[in-house]
């Protein structure tokens, strides 16, 4: 069974000859014996002092194949008296490196001790839009490097799985989304690893996932723990800018209305694709970052404004919509009664629930203001003429 995930490593540029060999017939003896399909980019990034390889195999194929090269590498360093130590570097999706890491470095640090190596990741501010991989530099002996990636291999796996299941359970539940286009999940596509290199970005072709045209921005007021502020925020501001330029938005979080706010609100402004890329991120992190239990899913409040003669159609005749829309998103979806319209005759909507129930009940409610404006507009008559009466 090939891994779903290639094994993406950075050798530097003087190597590639002697990985390649004469007319190519080390890289193919490489493939040969590790069953792997290989890879090398050397046209990527010209005059740069890496190229990515990628390798599809079994994990246990990458994993040789890897070693392999490694192998390789060193030989010719003796060859041609290369005095520099050539670390095992290989590229990881953001979206498992929390996991990796775990809270304040534990799992890194366990897999460090374990194997007698020393890990170090690239920072959040080298990634950009269009490249979503960061660098895992690990040094120690071929034997120790060789186990510390096996490990570090095994724990992107169980992340990556994880999302599949998650996406799986739930993508079908929100027709036309195109989940990997978002670029939230790996691709396997050979050449490109799992980073968004030759997928949709955001505002590609004008369009989005979501359907023609250029969709409309929306305002999401999401409610975080207060205690999960900084996890958001990151050091220096680093996580939630490299956030927002991730997933196309502007996010920002509120002042506490009170001293001792347990919630805090992070304000979120942006298109469909934008709020879907945002709001994921910060589940995510809450989880990564374990502000709930290992068994616990992450449930979110959610505030969105609407106009206050479309609160009705929100709820429906007698609550019946409102409960459809709970029956069906799985998310409590609660319009407060009484409410007095703010400046732009708005009132708020309350969805609260995990990641994909606040989403599909976000979208299930946009989908009814859009047919609300729709019946709003004058029909047009043909020709701009009144309708004539019938002859008898």
């Amino acid at each position: 069974m090939q891994s779903d995930i290639p094994l993406r490593m950075l050798v530097p540029t003087q190597f590639v000859g002697a990985i390649i060999g004469k007319e190519g017939a080390t890289i193919r003896n490489i493939t040969k014996q590790t069953h792997s399909k290989i890879d090398i980019h050397r046209k990527e990034n010209a005059g740069a002092a890496e190229k990515p390889i990628t390798i599809h195999s079994t994990p246990e194929g990458c994993l040789n194949a890897c070693m392999t090269i490694m192998e390789i590498m060193q030989k010719e360093a003796v060859d041609t008296k290369f005095t520099e130590a050539i670390p095992l570097k290989i590229l990881a999706h953001n979206n498992f490196v929390g996991r990796l890491i775990g809270k304040e470095g534990r799992n890194l640090k366990k897999i460090e001790q374990d194997t007698g190596t020393k890990i170090t990741i690239s920072a959040l501010l080298d990634l950009t839009v269009y490249n979503l991989e960061r660098t895992i530099t690990i040094n120690g002996t071929l034997k120790e490097s060789n186990k510390a990636l096996e490990e570090l291999m095994t724990k992107i796996m169980e992340s990556y799985e994880s999302d599949m299941a998650a996406m799986n359970l739930q993508s079908n539940l929100i027709p036309g989304l195109n989940l990997n286009a978002l670029g939230l999940f790996p691709s396997g596509a050979p050449g490109m690893g799992p980073s968004m290199s030759g997928m949709p970005h955001h505002g590609a072709h004008g369009g989005s996932a979501y359907g023609q045209g250029q969709p409309e921005s929306e305002t999401v007021h999401l409610f975080i723990p207060a205690l999960a502020v900084g996890a958001i925020i990151g050091k220096q501001g680093q996580h939630i800018k490299q956030l927002s330029h991730f997933a196309g938005a502007s996010i920002k979080i509120a002042p506490a209305e009170e001293k001792d706010s347990i919630q805090r609100v992070v304000i979120i402004i942006g298109t469909p694709e934008a709020q879907f890329k945002a709001q994921c991120r910060i589940f995510g992190k809450l989880k990564e970052e374990n502000f709930f239990g290992p068994k616990e899913e992450v449930k979110l409040e959610a505030h969105i404004k609407v106009p206050s003669f479309a609160a009705g159609r929100v709820i429906g005749k007698g609550g019946k919509t409102v409960n459809e829309l709970q029956n069906l998103t799985c998310a409590e979806v609660v319009v407060p009664r009484d409410q007095t319209p703010d400046e732009n005759d708005q009132v708020i909507v309350k969805i609260i629930g995990h990641f994909f129930a606040c989403q599909l009940a976000q979208r299930k409610i946009q989908e009814i203001l859009a047919q609300v404006r729709r019946q709003q507009q004058p029909k047009p008559t043909s020709g701009g003429q009144p309708p004539q009466p019938r002859r008898k």
